[in-house]
């Protein structure tokens, strides 16, 4: 079983688990956390640089490092793995934001427990990502939605329990449409006669699911994934789940936990079901738009941080879950980079915010001013983020953006450029809310004399920062690397998929 790289995702959170439950101190737990980070970032390196090789070598099958393990035979349920371009994408930004994340909990209380369950949390990530079988995907996708209650119940801040037991509720709730429509692929996913299978390819190979049943499932299984992307108007858990969870937690539910909404609609929803996926695409267009806009909109009157970045949040994973079910390549490639280039700089920001607010005790903007002349590293290192967001060329957000765009007034009917011109106003609301923040947060004269005391960042808040901006700016300065991984997969898998 262990001769599959793939499983090694699995396996090194599990070590992880293990040494953190024998572990007696803190530089321990610290050590613990930052090699088995470190050691998914080699990981995940590796796949990528194989995944390539055999791509250049003139492999062209659809998953690659494929790999299955029967358990539970009497339903077909199988461990089967594999991955392609985004999926070796989407481990990279996992590991790079569970590292990041590991240095930015470096102060946390109680950091035993808080590493436990985070790594829980990392393990489903990573499972869902190398999954195949639908099946296998659920359980992983729950793996990491529970310990978010415990997380940010116990480790959050403000009205904690409130924003803990609300996530929870409507994720779940989620939950229920997805093993719904889950089940009912299963039981439509092979001809009369043949095998029930809940393997993604054997699924979309035997295109058994009848047109009527897709209109049904459809809805269900995106319904249930676009919850988790917060989707208009399922989105109400994620600005309050945001703003009461600890940092590193709030990195990686922004920057990896909501990509495997955008990621399981692409997956299973639209690639089992295509004829419904192109019939009832506009229905969701609608809503997603609408999550763009609101999103920027409700960004533009906040006054907390983590709120101002959870409504931006909602807002470009809208954009993400919009660009999919545009169909066609240059716009899906810009989803993909979109996730990529949200994961990044949302977590970035959402480090900084901790940051700040670890020294300031506040993160009402209201409260706060001058901050340049007091941390200039972590002012400097917001301002990248901000530019991030609101598309600066030279960073991820301009490129991922504009394939979205670019593809999306591909199409030439009234519907669809309408929708993508309004999609494209978020971008001049996102610079005024940025705008205004960085202005008051940043710059004029020092609210609180108070401040003066502050110190700027350490050094493993330093490493985790620039760990990021640079990634941000690799993505943006060399676009290229990123899309002809990404647009492989949607050439030979997915459009051969719907017909196109």
């Amino acid at each position: 079983m262990f001769s599959n790289i793939l499983i090694y995702f699995v396996v090194i959170p599990l070590v992880m688990l293990g040494l953190l439950a024998i572990c007696r101190d803190v530089k321990q737990i610290r050590a613990v956390a930052v090699t088995g980070s470190s050691a998914l970032i080699g990981l995940s390196i590796w796949v990528l640089c194989e995944y390539l090789r055999l791509r250049a070598g003139g492999n062209t099958d659809e998953m690659l490092f494929m790999g299955s393990w029967s358990w539970f035979t009497p339903l077909n349920i199988n461990l089967a793995v594999g991955v392609d371009g985004i999926s070796i994408a989407m481990l990279l930004l996992s590991s790079i934001i569970v590292f990041a994340g590991s240095f930015a909990s470096w102060k946390i209380e109680m950091p035993k427990e808080f590493f436990l369950w985070l790594i829980l949390l990392s393990t489903g990530v990573f499972g869902f990502f190398i999954s195949i079988d639908m099946f296998t995907m659920f359980m992983f996708y729950e793996v990491a939605l529970i310990p978010m209650y415990l997380l940010i119940g116990v480790w959050g801040s403000g009205n904690k329990e409130y924003s803990a037991m609300k996530l929870t509720l409507m994720l779940m709730g989620g939950s229920a449409f997805l093993m719904l429509g889950l089940i009912g692929i299963y039981y439509h996913s092979a001809p009369e006669g043949q095998p029930l299978t809940w393997n993604l390819l054997e699924i979309a190979q035997n295109d058994s699911i009848s047109k009527g049943w897709q209109y049904f499932l459809f809805p269900m299984t995106f319904v249930g994934f676009g919850v988790l992307g917060a989707m208009f108007p399922f989105h109400t858990w994620s600005p309050d789940g945001h703003a009461s969870a600890p940092t590193a937690v709030s990195m990686l539910h922004a920057g990896v936990l909501m990509k495997l909404g955008g990621y399981g609609c692409f997956r299973v929803a639209m690639y089992l079901m295509p004829t419904a996926a192109n019939d009832l695409a506009w229905i969701f267009l609608i809503l997603t738009g609408i999550s763009v806009v609101y999103g920027a909109f409700s960004a533009c009157v906040q006054t907390d941080l983590k709120y101002i970045n959870a409504y931006s949040s909602v807002s470009h994973c809208g954009l993400v879950l919009f660009a999919i079910l545009m169909i066609n390549t240059t716009a899906m490639t810009g989803a993909i980079m979109q996730m990529l280039s949200h994961g990044l700089m949302t977590a970035l920001f959402f480090a900084l915010i901790g940051m700040i607010y670890g020294r300031t005790h506040t993160r009402d903007i209201r409260l706060m001013g001058g901050l340049m002349k007091i941390m200039p590293f972590l002012a400097v290192c917001y301002v990248i983020a901000g530019m991030a967001s609101l598309g600066l060329p030279g960073l991820s957000g301009f490129v991922a953006e504009m394939t979205i765009f670019v593809g999306s007034f591909e199409h030439a009917d009234f519907f669809h450029r309408a929708f993508t011109i309004v999609a494209c106003c978020s971008i001049v609301i996102t610079a005024v809310y940025i705008l205004r923040v960085v202005g008051k947060l940043l710059f004029g004269p020092v609210y609180d004399e108070h401040h003066l005391t502050l110190t700027d960042a350490t050094w493993w808040e330093r490493l985790s920062t620039v760990t990021l901006i640079v990634c941000v700016a690799a993505i943006g300065c060399f676009p290229n690397f990123f899309a002809n991984l990404i647009r492989f997969t949607f050439d030979p898998a997915f459009f051969r998929a719907l017909g196109m």
